[in-house]
């Protein structure tokens, strides 16, 4: 008999994010090899004690990897297209349901680190993927038009494509926000979360998972 398949809106579900990421995924690799717990001791003096919290630095930097990884040059496409992969959710340590940051918390938490800082610490990590030969530490010429995805994911080895430096600047010159820089100890903008309505809505996520919950 021929089956019909449709569709019914379920109010609750049972989901493990990490059983739908393959074991050999390059993201799923990357998370568990990277340790990036030294971001929050060099990030320390940009943030107050009191107040409410601002984004997890090392999420912020995994973004920026993502980002760079993914050669994806623009703070608003970085969060629509990881809002849109499990992968790079369980990357970040996100869960299907919970709102990524705003692309705007992305580029007003770059700069009152400044182009020193960020570039001290995006170019460890990048080292410490090629210590853990997860990238090839050789950077290749592209164009400056958005590629593809990178192709080089599927073998869980990428080949880095521009320097930090390239890509810094990159985001500075597509970012949607001001020039404002922030001296050290002056609290960083709050964070703001992504709700319904927004580029990458949660629902969008779940509807790429015929799990589209209200």
């Amino acid at each position: 008999m021929q089956d019909y398949k449709s569709y019914e809106e379920k109010l609750f579900y049972t989901f493990r994010l990490s059983e739908r990421v393959p074991v050999n995924n390059f993201y799923r690799r990357l998370k568990g090899v990277l340790d990036l717990s030294f971001i929050r001791k060099y990030t320390q003096e940009y943030y107050g004690k009191e107040g409410q919290s601002s984004i997890d630095p090392v999420v912020f930097f995994k973004l920026m990897l993502i980002g760079y990884l993914e050669n994806i040059p623009s703070d608003r496409k970085i969060v629509e297209q990881t809002g849109i992969r499990l992968d790079m959710l369980y990357f970040l340590n996100y869960n299907i349901d919970e709102p990524l940051p705003w692309h705007s918390t992305l580029s007003r938490t770059r700069k009152p680190y400044g182009e020193e800082l960020f570039l001290k610490v995006f170019n460890h990590i990048l080292e410490l993927c090629i210590k853990v030969d997860i990238v090839d530490g050789r950077t290749q010429a592209i164009d400056s038009t958005l590629i593809k995805a990178n192709a080089f994911m599927v073998s869980l080895r990428v080949n880095l494509k521009i320097t930090g430096q390239e890509y810094y600047n990159k985001l500075k010159n597509n970012s949607d926000e001001g020039n404002t820089i922030y001296p050290p100890g002056q609290k960083i903008p709050i964070a703001r979360k992504m709700e319904k309505g927004s580029a990458v809505p949660i629902r969008t996520r779940r509807w790429l998972l015929n799990l589209n919950v209200r």
